[in-house]
């Protein structure tokens, strides 16, 4: 078993579980996704509030790259005084990235390959009908990838709308705003439907998750004025 069963075997035995409870594996899917999510949610806000900081942080650091150009050591200690200053952690946004990333991608597996990390219990369970979908082990060729395309595309639409930028950076998050959810469209159309719900579900929480992050980025930013002001 490599590094994903470890964290996908114990959320095979949570869904396995929920499935026991609820007796429909769709909806099993759809809760445990819901879990998941809120679950994470503190990380995903701390990693975007790091973000956010480090976005209005970001012209004193470059003045004081400029200023320090020639004194490696005096730049060192006034970024450090900086980061104190503002509460800023350069590990605030990565940390919180290294924690979900896997639970993110054991969940993925265990969805793409159900039968590798739950019992053979679930065997015919994967197999159910859900709404629509006749089978939810076998791909669901256009419904479900659209709805995961375009929940995609919106999350990934509001998580930028509050950030700044320009220049290759801004073209770059262009291009990718199109092309991710086209690469979901096309992925989804290959991978169990069981899964696709799981994306969709996520995504679409995610958006809320966006737009709450997008109004604390802009308290963030106009409270940060006001103690500019004030000083």
């Amino acid at each position: 078993m490599n590094w994903l069963g470890f964290i996908a075997k114990p959320l095979g035995w949570v869904l396995n579980f929920l499935y026991n409870l609820i007796g429909v594996y769709g909806i099993s899917i759809i809760i445990l996704t819901l879990a998941v999510k809120f679950l994470l949610y503190p990380l995903y806000k701390k990693q975007i509030m790091s973000t956010a900081n480090m976005t209005q942080i970001q012209p004193k650091l470059t003045a004081l790259q400029k200023k320090y150009a020639n004194d490696q050591a005096k730049l060192n200690e006034e970024v450090a005084k900086l980061y104190k200053e503002e509460g800023f952690s350069p590990l605030g946004g990565c940390l919180p990235a290294l924690i979900q990333m896997p639970i993110i991608m054991g969940l993925f597996a265990l969805l793409r390959q159900p039968m590798s990390f739950m019992d053979d219990s679930m065997l015919f369970a994967i197999h159910e009908k859900f709404l629509w979908l006749s089978d939810l082990s076998q791909p669901d060729l256009w419904i479900l990838p659209i709805l995961a395309a375009v929940a995609t595309f919106i999350s990934f639409s509001a998580s930028q709308s509050q950030m700044q930028g320009g220049g290759q950076g801004k073209a770059m998050t262009a291009i990718m705003k199109y092309f991710f959810p086209l690469m979901i469209l096309w992925m989804a159309r290959t991978y169990p439907s069981g899964l696709s719900i799981y994306w969709f579900c996520s995504q679409f929480i995610q958006i809320f998750y966006n737009l709450h992050f997008n109004r604390l980025r802009k308290a963030l930013k106009e409270g940060k004025k006001g103690k500019a002001k004030r000083k």
